[in-house]
């Protein structure tokens, strides 16, 4: 393939699950060479996590897309040894073990920025390097959970809702990936050593839900779950037709409200002053959503969505799955792809989202099994002979 932005960077992932290596993986789709090192024998737990067919986990196989995975048991003094070694070698380390096992392990960024001073470390973890809590475990259901996006998210009068996907992983893995990126071009451009990236599962979705943080230092006012209200914008809501879909509608502009209430053939709240003006009309959220309810439930799917395209209102169906691969604009766009596999023979997984222009993200492969590179990174990157990768096996150190 042609050289990508990120050719030439090499990447050692030893992180397992999902936030850490999700940032590993989004610069291995635009050239970077990413090591995966997993522990003999079980390998990153993503491996078993959700669903599987005949045995093979199916998000192990889209996070992992284009890494070479290598063995090490890092809970040996030789295992560790190797990967500084391979660290020395590297641009970018991944990591999301507690901070006092790294550091027992000689693992830590101070150790590793011995070994390789230019090298940009990331660690991600629950809760930060720093703090009370920084050597707590964690997952992204507890950042779900502290950082408001439970209490925010359900109905008025149900319990705080936690998604059914990793959001806090991802939305951190985002963070983390353009984290690096800016610690590479203060390295390569400007001349700095290599940094410690510290990224952690609460603070970035914490971010997101700054309005939150806004509204209460500055009015006194804790925000509260209203199920798909919001209080910016009305109409905004999801509403049911008559055949038993769903449509999703944003008023979040003033100019958008108003085309609703036209395309609806109320035209006369456009111009009523308790609809028109956006601070009034929030004022009575409930019945412009009652409103639109109403229209909407009289209407097919098909006949409502004619009505707000042809109005340019901001609205749209609620997918699932089948409709989001189905639809012309992803099709169009070519979003998905079917990547053949040794294991599974195929799997539609998501194409890389950055568009450059004049660049394809690349999904050469899928994630592959345990231990498929171990014997060409040893003797690629360290420079191992086949004596010396037989003792390690020998040893059970790979």
């Amino acid at each position: 393939m042609p050289d990508l932005p990120l050719t030439g960077l090499r990447v050692l992932d030893m992180a397992s699950l999902a936030a850490a290596p999700l940032a590993a993986t989004y610069l291995g789709e635009f050239g970077a060479d990413v090591i995966k090192l997993e522990p003999p024998g079980v390998g990153d737990a993503i491996r078993g996590w959700g669903a599987q067919r005949d045995g093979v986990g199916l998000m192990w196989k889209s996070v992992s897309r284009n890494k070479r995975s290598i063995t090490v048991d890092l809970r040996t003094s030789d295992g560790q040894e190797l990967t500084r070694k391979l660290a020395a070698h590297c641009d970018v380390v991944v990591a999301n073990t507690r901070p006092q096992t790294l550091r027992r392990w000689g693992l830590d960024h101070e150790r590793l920025h011995a070994v390789n001073p230019k090298i940009v470390m990331l660690h991600i973890t629950g809760f930060g390097l720093t703090g009370p809590k920084s050597e707590r475990p964690g997952f992204g259901t507890l950042g779900e959970a502290m950082s408001g996006f439970a209490h925010m998210t359900g109905e008025a009068d149900g319990p705080p809702t936690l998604p059914a996907f990793m959001l806090a992983d991802g939305v951190a893995s985002l963070n983390a990936a353009y984290a690096v990126m800016m610690a590479l071009y203060d390295r390569d451009v400007h001349g700095a050593d290599g940094r410690l990236v510290d990224v952690n599962l609460l603070d970035p979705l914490a971010r997101v839900l700054e309005q939150s943080l806004v509204t209460w230092d500055a009015t006194g006012t804790v925000p509260r779950r209203a199920g798909n209200k919001w209080d910016i914008s009305a109409p905004r809501n999801t509403y049911q037709t008559s055949d038993g879909r769903w449509i999703a509608m944003s008023g979040s502009a003033p100019t958008v409200a108003l085309r609703v209430f036209r395309a609806i053939g109320r035209g006369d709240l456009a111009e009523d002053p308790d609809f028109a003006d956006p601070q009034q009309r929030l004022a009575r959220a409930t019945e412009v959503d009652g409103i639109v309810a109403d229209w909407v439930a009289k209407q097919t799917l098909e006949e409502a969505m004619a009505v707000f395209e042809a109005a340019e209102i901001a609205a749209a169906p609620v997918y699932d799955v089948t409709d989001l691969v189905a639809d012309d604009q992803m099709v169009a766009r070519e979003v998905f792809r079917r990547i053949p596999d040794d294991q599974l023979g195929s799997l539609l997984v998501q194409s890389p989202v950055p568009r450059l222009s004049g660049v394809e993200g690349r999904v050469e492969h899928l994630g592959p099994e345990l231990g498929a590179h171990t014997r060409e990174i040893l003797s690629e990157v360290v420079g191992l002979d086949g004596s010396e990768i037989d003792d390690l096996s020998s040893r059970g150190v790979i």
